[in-house]
């Protein structure tokens, strides 16, 4: 057989290959064994210093951040709106006593009333308590103290009659006086009878039909006792009919102190020597009447 120079090259291209095989497996071989245990602390000590050179770094940070701070703090004092003014926190420290006293509170029951609503505070406004105006205002005052005037009268006005009551009854005995109410004058003239009443010239129904108003009248006499042996002769004029009802009574207790002057303190006390002093008030220049007012046109 004739060698040719193609096989030799081929030859020679093989055969270097198999060191290059010699040399990778070995490599591989040595990767499946084991790691002695000697090897792990070299990792160890590799890894440390790794760890400490890593934290410097973080402490090394912290410094700018407090050097920002007084940064920050000269950006408000220039007045800076969109500076960002540091956190500050204020701890304060809480008692137990009080937090116990507070779970004491809280877990105290509330106590219901008998009936719902009694322990609130009522909030009602009476109309007399209303925002009136200054002519309202002044009728009201006007009236209520009407009404304790009128009260103070009925305490002490008393039905009962007087016992010592002493008037001489004689057949010529005449007894004069003149009573007011308001601008209504009456002059009286008390004599023995039987207890009639004249008032010029008509009888007490005829002159005054209301009932009320001759209750009144018929007062003083039935308080002395003499309502059924005197008779009253009167002459009236001005004011109305219940201001002339006044005045009446008021002449006839006036005729009867001079009868009795004893009779004086007795009827005192009963309010009816007591002149009434309310009188009609009297109109205003610019207004319709004592007080009130035109009505207001704003246009």
């Amino acid at each position: 057989m004739t060698e040719r120079p193609e096989d030799e090259q081929q030859a020679d291209e093989q055969e270097p290959s198999a060191p290059e095989e010699a040399e990778a497996e070995q490599p591989a071989a040595q990767a499946d064994e084991p790691v002695p245990a000697a090897e792990e602390p070299v990792a160890d000590e590799a890894e440390e210093p790794v760890a400490e050179a890593e934290e410097p770094p973080a402490e090394a940070e912290a410094p700018p951040a407090e050097a920002d701070e007084p940064a920050i703090a000269a950006e408000a004092e220039v007045g800076d709106p969109d500076a960002v003014q540091p956190d500050t926190t204020i701890e304060v420290e809480q008692n137990p006593l009080e937090d116990e006293e507070l779970e004491e509170i809280e877990l105290a029951p509330r106590e219901k009333p008998e009936i719902p609503g009694a322990d609130l505070i009522p909030d009602i406004v009476s109309d007399s308590d209303q925002f009136l105006d200054a002519e309202a205002q002044a009728a009201a005052e006007a009236d209520a103290e009407a009404a304790a005037a009128r009260a103070e009268r009925e305490d002490q006005e008393d039905s009962s009659p007087i016992a010592d009551a002493a008037i001489d009854l004689a057949a010529g005995a005449r007894y004069t006086a003149t009573g007011k109410r308001k601008t209504a004058v009456a002059r009286v003239i008390l004599k023995p009878g039987t207890g009639t009443y004249v008032i010029n010239g008509k009888t007490l129904e005829a002159f005054f039909p209301r009932e009320t108003l001759r209750r009144i009248i018929r007062q003083p006499l039935e308080t002395v006792g003499y309502e059924s042996r005197m008779d009253v002769v009167a002459r009236m004029h001005g004011g109305g009919v219940s201001a002339q009802a006044g005045a009446l009574r008021h002449g006839i207790s006036r005729a009867l102190i001079v009868a009795d002057p004893n009779l004086r303190g007795e009827l005192k006390r009963r309010g009816f020597l007591t002149r009434d002093p309310r009188v009609k008030e009297r109109k205003k220049a610019g207004l319709k009447k004592a007080r009130k007012r035109p009505q207001f046109s704003k246009r």
